[in-house]
């Protein structure tokens, strides 16, 4: 993720700075049976592409590999299992940087319920509310320089949303997910 990189925003976000995260509303769908939900759909941003990623690893290797290779022809033949090593631990970062890259949570808020799904690549996790019992909770960092924590809760459960967000992208999440969610037993009226 890189610092400088855009939200890609619609709707509630577009007046957001500049972030690392990126979020895009949909607000509202009409679904089939006519009932109005809310859809927001929060992704990190991975500004690499996998071409991208290939040509970083592929040039840097080429550039280690020939150094390398000057100094074993110098004699000093144990460089080139490090520069192997160096290169093998880059490509296995980057790699896990794309695959971070490919999460996605689609948070939909309906009439009777909220639903936060997590898409991976290593598969999808499901979590459904009750709307009309499920409190937005946004907690405070615990030591000053780790992020606020942004749960949704109820019955004794909970579930963090946009953990790759900056403060203020999550800030102002919870003041959209607090106005459609609402207070605890009383939940507002879905406008479409």
């Amino acid at each position: 993720m890189s610092a400088g990189a855009s939200a890609v925003t619609v709707g509630a976000f577009a007046n957001l700075p500049s972030a690392p995260g990126s979020m895009v509303t949909q607000t509202p769908d009409i679904a089939a049976d006519s009932t109005p939900e809310h859809r927001i759909e929060l992704a990190p941003n991975c500004s690499l592409t996998p071409q991208g990623a290939r040509l970083f690893v592929g040039s840097l290797a080429l550039v280690t590999f020939s150094v390398a290779g000057f100094f074993a022809l110098q004699g000093f033949w144990p460089v080139l299992p490090f520069a192997g090593l160096e290169i093998g631990l880059l490509a296995w970062a980057v790699r896990a940087s794309m695959r971070r890259g490919a999460e996605r949570e689609v948070i939909v808020v309906s009439e009777a319920q909220v639903v936060v799904e997590r898409r991976s690549p290593s598969g999808s996790r499901l979590s459904v509310f009750p709307r009309h019992w499920a409190r937005v909770t946004l907690r405070d960092p615990q030591l000053a320089r780790y992020p606020s924590r942004l749960t949704i809760e109820s019955h004794g459960r909970a579930c963090e949303v946009g953990r790759f967000l900056t403060e203020d992208e999550r800030r102002h999440l919870a003041t959209r997910l607090e106005r459609l969610v609402g207070k605890t037993s009383e939940s507002p009226a879905l406008a479409p």
